[in-house]
């Protein structure tokens, strides 16, 4: 399997998915602005989020995508087979009773997240509504770890678009409707929210069919009791525990920055979830598409002892990092208010909250290179069934972000919230790669210091340009005549990356380096 093909076909879904994720911003945006109303929904849908990472593509995929892949590897199909419909059994129990519980507390889980909510009650009522989504995204990420394992990676990578387009269509037809009905149109989002978690899941079984690992779930209880003494779900459970702990530590920061901004006031949990949207742009596409690719493949390396195949692949995936995230960081800095002004200064979206959304990217894009290397680096240590290790580096970096946020968010406000979060990536970044190169895991090759003059040298063009147009252009001046606005970020965009990339290729860079078989 071509990696570069792989990774680029993953990327090129999430696309898909980013870009429709941006749409349904920018439609909330345009519809609601950054108020009390919207605040409520961005709490209320970060709950369900929060417990997907927690429980469904954060620990459970780090603890069962590297056993099942080893399964695979050295037991064979029955075996393979016997452990999917085992886990598929026990995960749908702890789901039924996660969404049962989530609804009964939601209250109380609001409060903690956001109790300086102005719009409280209807935080606490769109919780209950999208709980149940956690069922459908949970059993999403069960059959995306499968799909990966067999390398199938469309699937998984497309199926994001769906949530997007359900919120679309809620917010472009559901909420005008609830408005004509006396209901809050707000609403209609969290309907929307979980029209999408049915499709996403409608979606993948088919999948799970075509290649025969259709899970077969058993809902006796004895059925319950088996599959939780079976072997393999013992050593998932194992392998969870401490996985769940180092997502319990990142999700835990998240909800203390959340319930931060409800305190500093009324729209800066939204201006975090918008700028946070542009952020998962160069997150997702390369960090996201490259943990995934990556994992299965260095999970088989481990599994055949193949050390070199091991520290390769890392090497061509921290290449890569460097390649195309540092040109994104430098545009979320030089280039954040153009980019926030085209995408959501439109309708209740003002001018003030354009200056305080490209205050929070700026923040976010300082820590970019961090936040995207720790989506490469954190897979070769859960590869080797090490998840302690990203745990420890974990807790200690939620200690730095909180005393960051005691240093920055009086004097910055919520864009200290997003600082805090960018700083401490790049500390668990760098403290994963020392951890790789001191165990001589992970061996540079040969030419990283030409390789990285040559990509700074082109980002010092690049943003050089940027900077020069981000000041020239009145983007906020334009917001009347959007066509014209939109037509000039594309010039500007496509100009700097024609720039970054010819100059690139004059300093002799090329791309059939990064050409590599997994």
């Amino acid at each position: 399997m071509n990696l570069l093909k792989a990774a680029s076909t993953v990327s090129l879904l999430t696309l898909a998915s980013r870009i429709t994720g941006l749409v349904r911003d920018q439609l909330i945006a345009a519809s609601f602005g950054a108020g009390a109303a919207t605040d409520a929904f961005n709490v209320a849908f970060r709950i369900p989020n929060l417990l997907r990472r927690l429980f469904g593509e954060g620990a459970f995929s780090q603890a069962f995508v590297p056993i099942l892949g080893a399964t695979r590897e050295r037991e064979g199909e029955a075996a393979t087979r016997a452990l999917i419909d085992a886990v598929a059994t026990v995960l749908a129990w702890a789901l039924l009773a996660t969404c049962a519980l989530g609804i009964a507390a939601a209250p109380v889980v609001v409060w903690l997240i956001g109790a300086e909510l102005q719009a409280f009650d209807d935080a606490v009522l769109m919780t209950r509504w999208m709980f149940p989504y956690i069922g459908f995204i949970g059993l999403v990420a069960f059959s995306a770890g499968i799909l990966n394992t067999w390398r199938r990676f469309a699937v998984p990578a497309v199926t994001p678009v769906l949530l997007n387009l359900a919120i679309i269509a809620a917010a472009w037809w559901g909420a005008p409707w609830l408005s004509t009905q006396g209901v809050p149109p707000i609403y209609a989002l969290a309907g929307g929210v979980m029209l999408g978690g049915v499709l996403q899941l409608a979606v993948q079984w088919p999948a799970l069919r075509a290649i025969g690992s259709l899970p077969r779930v058993g809902l006796s209880p004895r059925a319950f009791i088996a599959a939780w003494r079976f072997e393999g779900v013992q050593r998932v459970l194992r392998q969870m525990a401490p996985a769940l702990l180092g997502v319990s530590v990142a999700q835990l920061s998240l909800l203390i920055n959340t319930r931060i901004a409800t305190h500093v006031g009324v729209g800066a949990v939204s201006w975090l979830t918008f700028a946070d949207r542009l952020m998962e742009f160069p997150t997702a596409l390369l960090g996201v598409a490259l943990g995934v690719v990556l994992l299965p493949q260095l999970s088989a390396a481990q599994a055949r002892d193949d050390g070199a195949a091991y520290s390769g692949m890392l090497d061509w995936g921290l290449r890569l990092v460097v390649l195309l995230t540092l040109p994104c960081a430098v545009a979320l800095l030089v280039f954040a208010q153009p980019l926030v002004a085209v995408l959501f200064h439109y309708g209740a979206f003002g001018a003030q909250d354009v200056v305080q959304t490209t205050r929070a990217l700026m923040g976010y894009g300082v820590g970019l290179l961090g936040i995207v290397s720790v989506k490469v680096l954190a897979p070769a240590y859960y590869a080797r069934l090490d998840v302690r290790t990203p745990v420890r580096i974990a807790i200690v970096v939620l200690v730095a972000t909180q005393l960051l946020n005691l240093l920055l968010v009086p004097r910055l406000g919520h864009a200290g919230l997003a600082l805090s979060i960018g700083l401490g990536a790049c500390v668990n970044a760098l403290w994963l790669l020392v951890g790789l190169l001191r165990r001589g895991l992970f061996r540079a090759s040969a030419g990283w210091p030409a390789f990285l003059a040559r990509v700074l040298a082109a980002n010092l063009a690049m943003g050089l340009g940027l900077a020069w147009l981000a000041v020239n252009i009145d983007w906020l001046g334009l917001q009347s005549r959007g066509f014209v606005r939109a037509g000039w970020m594309a010039v500007c965009l496509t100009a700097a990356a024609a720039l970054y990339f010819g100059v690139l290729a004059l300093v002799g860079l090329r791309w059939r380096q990064f050409s590599r078989k997994g």
